[in-house]
Order: C-alpha cells, then structure tokens, then sequence
C-alpha cells in the first residue's frame, strides 16, 4: 500500500513513514512472538502477559500497535489529499475516492474474518481493517470540509461528548448502578450486541465494535494534524517540524493521562483517553522516525522496515491466506533443532519473519504493492 511518499527535493514520499508502518507491522509478523520467544528463554516465561494486550483497563506494549497504525494512516492524507488537488480533482471526486477506500477495507476485514468461508452463522460483523478503512474514511470527510482549527475543535467535542455520553447513559438490560465503563454497563456494548445478533468477537462486546468508532476517528485526525505539521512550508524536512511532532505528542500524553481519571485507558472501548495517550505515543514515535530518516537523512537502517511499510496491508492479509507457517517450518526446523529447547522457539520466530520479509522484499524488487 503506496500510501505516503518521502520527504526530499524531488518526491513526497515520507520514507520515515514507511520505516515507522514496518516497525509497526513488524510486531504483526512476528515480532511480538520473537520478543516473548526471547524473554521465555532467558527464563521470564511470565512476560508474555505484561507485553501483550491488558485485559479490560490499562495499556500494554500491544494495545499501541493497532492504533499506530490508523494515526500512520491519517498522516499520509495531507500529502496524498495535496497531490489529488494539483492534479485537478475536485474535493468531491476525492471524498469518492476515501469512500471507495473506507469500504474496500471493510470489505478486507470480513473476508479476513472469514466471509469467503460463508459460515455466516459465526461470523464475525467488525475487524481491525474495518476499523480502520470506516475511521480513516470519516476523519478525510472532515479534513476536506473544515480547516486545521475546526477540526482540533471537532476532535475535542467527539472525545469530550463521548465521554460524558459514556457516563450518563449505560446500556438498557444493565442492572441498577451498572458501571459504564464494563461490558454490561457500556452502551456501545450492548448495541455491539443487540445490533450485530451476537456476531462479535466477544460475547459481550466486540473491540472492533460501536463503543469505539467515534474516538477512533479522532486518532485518524490526530494521524492528519501530524501529516500537515510536515506539509507546512514544503518539503523540505526540518527539526523544527520534529520539535512540534515531539509538542503535540507530550500534550496529548498529559492530556490523555488526566482524563484517564474520569474515563479509563481502554483499548476494547476505545476510550478518549486511550486516545489521547496513544496518540501521544504515535506522535512521538512519528517524531523520532522523522528526525532520524527524514531530518537527518540516517535512512540504510530502515531498509527493513521499509520493506514491510510499503505492503503493509499486503502482509497482513497474506498471513491468512498463505502457508507462511509450513514454509518457515521446512526451512527452519531443522535448524531450530539444534538448539536447546528454550531456543528452538526463537529460531522458528526468527525464522519466520525471515519468511515474510523474503516474501514483501520480492514483491519489492517487483516493484508490486497493494493499493487500497
């Protein structure tokens, strides 16, 4: 997916984007697993639990991934929205296009969740692409319609009435006094359940589901605010730009930080202040890749992640329709064999995001990229 270009003299493209999707990819493709592989080695089986996904409130090293994702997804539209402009397409051709985009993913989503299965029974009605595609698509509707400042006034009001919205109106079949923030309790919750007949991840919620698609349109605005710091005054990579990627991120943080006070850091639903601190965390690793890649133009090491970043949707829905499993396993199992036990695990990791990444780099060299 070509959907942002770096940052010099004679092209658009973020190449400090790309590297930062791949990071962010990477953890998809393995990485989480190589890490976990890695720490139950060195005889800490019990940190698997603490770097994956919290529960119900909190936030873990995972529970920031998906979100980066759809914030990298928000930054690349300035850019790509600009060069629709100068190619003479008007803003209504170009709201056509995010629909076309935003349903494509939906569509993704169920066929990753299991449509072209046709167990329609089980199946599932939210997915993460969904997520993302219906959130991204939104967030571009508003930054065509409304300028820089009515949108941070726009992105306050969704988060703010989400929250008091949350608080005072608690799903119908809940007992007396129910908390709001609990499956039983929460509203979108129970719409996930009453709307959908039950076709969500979970039995009583979806993470994927209604609680959370209105904040997730925040963090595919907050992704955009991030995309015109480096649009402003052209591109031509600065560390001035950096420094605000770095404000805007510590702001968010301490906001998100205090709210969490009022409405708990929830990934499952979305909740503003899961927002606001994992939008924070997005800008300033966004800061970091830019300053580095783009800013001082350090750019070989993120080779590898480039790779990734540049079919990152690719790998994604690869990873459920090919073998990438049996091919790691007949390449590296043998090795994996000759190494104590607590290893062999690491090596089949390692092993198969060697896999992958062989896979996207010849897709690379052939200059083929999946396009939504």
């Amino acid at each position: 997916m070509k959907d942002g270009q770096a940052v010099t003299e004679k092209t658009t493209r973020l190449m400090s984007l790309d590297a930062l999707r791949g990071f962010d990819m990477l953890f998809i493709m393995g990485g989480q697993g190589l890490i976990c592989a890695i720490a139950a080695a060195l005889g800490h089986p019990e940190f698997k639990a603490s770097f994956g996904h919290v529960g119900w409130h909190g936030l873990q090293f995972m529970d920031c991934i998906f979100p980066l994702f759809l914030f990298m997804a928000g930054v690349s539209f300035p850019f790509s929205c600009a060069k629709s402009r100068e190619r003479g397409m008007s803003d209504g051709r170009i709201a056509v296009k995010s629909l076309k985009r935003g349903l494509t993913l939906v569509v993704f989503g169920l066929c990753y969740a299991g449509l072209l299965s046709f167990n329609f029974e089980h199946a599932r009605a939210w997915s993460v692409l969904g997520r993302i595609g219906m959130a991204w698509m939104f967030a571009s509707w508003l930054y065509l319609l409304f300028g820089t400042k009515a949108r941070i006034g726009i992105a306050a009001g969704i988060l703010a009435s989400v929250t008091v919205f949350t608080i005072f109106v608690t799903a119908p079949d809940a007992a007396a006094n129910a908390d709001p923030f609990s499956p039983e309790g929460n509203f979108g919750c129970w719409l996930d359940r009453v709307v959908t007949n039950g076709h969500t991840l979970s039995k009583m919620y979806d993470p994927e589901g209604f609680a959370g698609l209105l904040p997730a349109i925040v963090t595919a605005m907050l992704g955009m605010f991030a995309g015109e710091i480096v649009r402003r005054g052209g591109s031509v990579a600065t560390g001035r730009k950096a420094l605000a990627l770095l404000a805007c991120g510590v702001g968010c943080l301490v906001a998100g930080l205090l709210l969490s006070n009022v409405f708990p850091i929830n990934k499952k639903l979305w909740s503003p202040s899961f927002v606001l601190v994992v939008g924070g965390i997005s800008f300033l690793a966004f800061s970091l890749f830019y300053w580095i890649v783009d800013v001082l133009g350090w750019r070989k090491w993120s080779f590898f992640f480039m790779v990734i970043g540049m079919n990152s949707i690719t790998i994604y829905m690869a990873q459920a329709i090919f073998g990438f499993h049996k091919a790691r396993d007949f390449l590296f199992s043998g090795v994996a064999s000759l190494f104590a036990e607590p290893w062999r695990p690491v090596v089949l990791q390692i092993g198969y995001i060697a896999v992958c990444w062989t896979f996207l780099y010849f897709l690379h060299r052939k200059r083929i990229y999946l396009k939504v």
